[in-house]
């Protein structure tokens, strides 16, 4: 059996956890866009980063800013 990659459990945590609380808090399309929408921002920008680059850790680092910068905007949301 391969080893558990926590770093990779603990961000679809944190991201799952987000998206319900977009969900419950600010209505189902702030949840659909914080799911989808990171889907699709996070997807890009891991490919790009690991295609040109090759660099694991710059990579980590990109997934968890747009997972922070997410966050930030949800609570921008929510707060006006």
């Amino acid at each position: 059996m391969p080893k558990l990659n926590l770093d990779a459990l603990a961000f679809a945590v944190a991201w799952a956890a987000l998206a319900v609380a977009g969900g419950v808090y600010g209505g189902w399309v702030a949840g659909a866009l914080l799911s989808f929408g990171l889907l699709v921002a996070v997807m890009g920008t891991s490919s790009v980063i690991l295609a040109k680059t090759g660099n694991l850790n710059l990579e980590r680092g990109a997934r968890w800013g747009l997972l922070v910068i997410a966050a930030i905007l949800l609570w921008i949301f929510l707060a006006g």
